[in-house]
């Protein structure tokens, strides 16, 4: 059975883990906002962790931070690099005075959206499918986390529209 055969037969996602990766999309977005560089990409990634963390207790999945943290960052990396770097030049930009903070802030918050809904998806397709954060095989998720990074984009504008 292919990989995405596998997933329809589980079936879909919980409402309450949907719920779960709404509600840390939108605080990620939130942490983007952060105007000092650097510091808005590590609460992100607290956001994300926290946001892991209450999917695999959704899932009955034991969590152990670090092992989600190199899960995270290894995803993170199979981004194309210019669109990890978006995310990485749009922090450094705020510390350009006016036009470099606005322009950093709009890229790192709707880039912080999109790779928290895309690690969101991972995650829940992971644990749907039965798995634990101990088989995890990132290059096998990989191709799912880039298809739901675009979906993430796509989430991240439709709430800041919302969201004003």
């Amino acid at each position: 059975m292919t990989e995405q055969a596998e997933v329809q037969a589980v079936g879909t996602p919980t409402e309450a883990s949907t719920k779960i990766v709404r509600n840390y999309v939108w605080w990620s977005m939130g942490a983007g906002l952060i105007p000092f560089p650097l510091v808005d990409i590590a609460a992100v990634g607290g956001v994300q962790l926290k946001m892991v963390a209450d999917i695999s207790r959704e899932y009955d999945v034991k969590f152990a931070e670090n092992r989600v943290r190199i899960i995270i960052i290894s995803l993170l990396g199979s981004l194309v690099p210019s669109a990890f770097a978006s995310g990485f030049v749009g922090s450094l930009l705020k510390a350009l005075p006016l036009v470099g903070t606005v322009a950093g802030t709009i890229s790192m918050s709707l880039f912080s959206g999109a790779t928290t809904y895309a690690i969101g998806q991972v995650f829940i397709r992971h644990f749907e499918l039965g798995g634990t954060l101990l088989d995890c095989d990132v290059n096998k998720m990989k191709a799912y986390f880039e298809e739901q990074f675009e979906e993430g984009k796509k989430k991240a504008e439709q709430i800041k529209k919302e969201k004003g």
